[in-house]
């Protein structure tokens, strides 16, 4: 087939049907790469929109998970805390949550026998009830007896260490103001009457030969710490300091000392 020739009119170039081929051939190969580039910045900002979208939201679940578990440790912590205060305060109950407390024991105090005579070791016993009404507060009755020797020094009688006695008969408020399971510090005051009898051993002497006070009935009062340890809810170990006067004589002695011995409990409030 020869060229077909087309009137022509722009300078006189003729147009050949193998140039028209040509240009449509050129047309056709470049109108996909036209379209794919216009295409390209469209989808490129789409996939870094997603991504930084993405990234946005897994940076906040990140930063809302780590409250959430630092909450939930806390939470936990708080748990065991209240577990332990509440297995604490159940130990305690089981302690002190009884009606009567009951002690026997041993006693030791330091007296002035008399105006002029030096002081001397009493040794005694010591026994008394605790009655609670709340697992702090109860009222206690004592009763003791202490035994010792009179240092009267030289006299005309020959009778330098006679032996005396004296008994005390006591009741007041107790007050428990420090508790754990296995200790406890008390503090209580008790009130009575002493009752001596110090010239039993003086061989019909009296207080005017011996410079002893004269046997009588007088009052007693006293204050205490007590300490106690606890091996089992309804058994202690108790020691109690104390400052104990007494009036023989139209005087005052202050005289201290401690008991000691085994506190059993029992009954419930």
């Amino acid at each position: 087939m020869g060229s077909a020739v087309f009137p022509h009119s722009h300078g006189g170039i003729p147009i050949t049907m193998h140039s028209f081929r040509r240009l449509f051939l050129v047309l056709t190969l470049a109108a996909p790469a036209l379209l794919l580039a216009q295409s390209m910045p469209s989808t490129s900002s789409g996939d870094s929109q997603a991504s930084d979208s993405s990234s946005s939201s897994s940076s906040n679940s990140q930063a809302e998970q780590q409250p959430s578990q630092e909450s939930g440790a806390l939470t936990v912590q708080a748990r065991i805390r209240q577990r332990r205060e509440q297995r604490r305060a159940a130990a305690i109950r089981d302690t002190y949550d009884h009606l009567y407390e009951a002690f026997s024991g041993m006693g030791y105090l330091r007296f002035s026998p008399g105006a002029s005579l030096q002081r001397t070791t009493l040794y005694g016993w010591d026994t008394g009830v605790t009655r609670s009404y709340t697992e702090r507060f109860g009222v206690t009755f004592d009763a003791r007896g202490y035994y010792g020797i009179a240092y009267t020094g030289l006299n005309p009688y020959n009778l330098t260490r006679p032996k005396i006695s004296m008994y005390n008969l006591l009741g007041g408020p107790s007050y428990r103001f420090y508790t754990l399971p296995k200790v406890s510090i008390s503090g209580r005051v008790l009130g009575g009457i002493a009752l001596s009898n110090f010239f039993g051993d003086a061989n019909g002497l009296g207080p005017s030969q011996l410079g002893i006070w004269p046997d009588a009935v007088t009052y007693a009062a006293g204050g205490s710490i007590v300490g106690q340890y606890n091996p089992t809810p309804h058994m202690s170990l108790r020691l109690s300091g104390e400052d104990l006067a007494t009036g023989f004589g139209s005087t005052t002695q202050n005289s201290f000392g401690f008991t000691a011995g085994f506190v059993y409990r029992f009954g419930k409030l």
